[in-house]
């Protein structure tokens, strides 16, 4: 008896996810381009030194990064290598802000919060959903070939 594998469905809530970790990294991006000398004051637990940290540059980048992911919420297992970007560049600014921000700001509930729940806790949600629309990418793939 030939048993078919379930048709792996790509729910709308990863849809949502997607929007909101692109507005979420589009929010906090901004904040850093336009707001950066206080955003950087403010993680610095109120240190007026360090506010001439390149913030600009991890803004740009940061809004580029959101976009990418907000923008894959509209065909995710279609543009499939832009989720793929998309969890790249979080890892760049996690990098970015763990190499070029934390020796200076120091390690604070601020800027704990910001790295751990802002760049890498965004992480585990946005590989799950490329996990899963690899698996509908790769089954819609299977059927056409099958038909």
């Amino acid at each position: 008896m030939d048993q078919k594998a379930p048709f792996p469905i790509f729910p709308m809530h990863f849809r949502g996810l997607l929007l909101l970790a692109g507005m979420y990294t589009i929010a906090w991006s901004a904040f850093f381009k336009w707001y950066g000398s206080t955003l950087v004051s403010w993680l610095a637990l109120g240190d007026k030194q360090l506010e001439s940290l390149p913030t600009s540059y991890f803004g740009t980048f940061g809004i580029v990064v959101g976009l990418i992911i907000f923008i894959c919420a509209f065909y995710p297992v279609s543009w499939i290598k832009l989720i793929l970007v998309g969890i790249a560049g979080k890892v760049i600014l996690a990098s970015w802000f763990a190499l070029g921000f934390l020796p200076e700001l120091g390690w604070n509930k601020r800027s704990g919060f910001h790295l751990l729940f802002n760049e890498v806790g965004w992480l585990i949600p946005l590989m799950i959903i490329y996990l899963r629309a690899a698996k509908v990418k790769k089954f819609l793939i299977k059927m056409e070939a099958q038909a």
